[in-house]
């Protein structure tokens, strides 16, 4: 599995049904599932990014498969960040040169 970061701001339609977030995100949840995506874990933020969510996806394709899907959706604007673990950057930076 394949770790991600994505990072969501609130659209205007976002915003104006903001009580709804918390039944957003359990719908995301179960959106994810789809595409055998695992949400780990969802917190709301203060600042310039109103939610954030940690993932495990299969591959690339199922990611962004959600992550298109999530933005259709018009609540959402979203960044996405391939995360490691201290694990597998200890791999990455042992292959460097």
């Amino acid at each position: 599995m394949v770790t991600y970061v994505v990072l969501a701001k609130f659209t205007d339609q976002g915003i104006r049904n903001a009580k709804e977030s918390p039944k957003r995100a359990e719908a995301f949840k179960e959106m994810a599932k789809t595409f055998g995506v695992k949400v780990k874990e969802i917190v709301w933020t203060q600042g310039r990014y109103d939610v954030v969510t940690f993932i495990e996806a299969p591959d690339e394709s199922s990611a962004m498969s959600l992550s298109l899907s999530l933005g259709a959706l018009g609540n959402v604007r979203s960044e996405t960040l391939r995360a490691y673990s201290a694990a597998e950057m200890t791999k990455i930076v042992g292959n460097m040169l």
